[in-house]
């Protein structure tokens, strides 16, 4: 809980909140600022770039459509352990692949700078959501394609 009046965060003991195969390096490795709200919102933003490279992966882009993967899939187990991810995220600093299609596209291209941006191992430096929601705007209105050049296979 938190009260943007006064500051107060309220997010009990405990680090180790989430799903495990999406969190930021610090909840791993149980750095993460547990008394400061804007470390939350650097969690967030982590496992926000995992969500647009699950997104992108399902977008057809000249007829190509990979199918459906978690992050880290090829990484670790179906059902990773903390331990498992630490190492993956924390110790080798492992990051989702990106397929050579996404750079083919001037949108997805753009995309992909995004997700790298959001899995800075330094929570400070990455992305804030305003910065990400100006950014997807811009592509937004810099690219009128029809909506059959890029279509989501969900």
């Amino acid at each position: 809980m938190h009260s943007q009046t006064s500051d107060y965060l309220d997010v009990g003991n405990n680090p180790r909140v989430g799903t495990k195969r999406y969190m930021a390096p610090e909840v791993l490795d149980e750095s993460i600022r547990m008394d400061i709200f804007e470390s939350y919102k650097q969690t967030d933003i982590w496992a926000l770039g995992l969500v647009l490279w699950e997104i992108s992966r399902r977008t057809i882009v000249n007829g190509i459509v990979e199918e459906y993967r978690p992050p880290f899939f090829d990484m670790v187990p179906s059902d990773p352990s903390f331990e498992e991810m630490k190492k993956v995220v924390c110790v080798d600093k492992q990051r989702p692949s990106m397929h050579n299609r996404l750079h083919s596209h001037p949108i997805l291209s753009s995309i992909t700078k995004i997700m790298k941006e959001c899995w800075f191992q330094s929570p400070p430096a990455r992305l804030t959501a305003l910065r990400v929601r100006k950014t997807l705007s811009k592509l937004d209105q810099d690219h009128d394609y029809p909506t059959e050049k890029l279509k989501m296979d969900l």
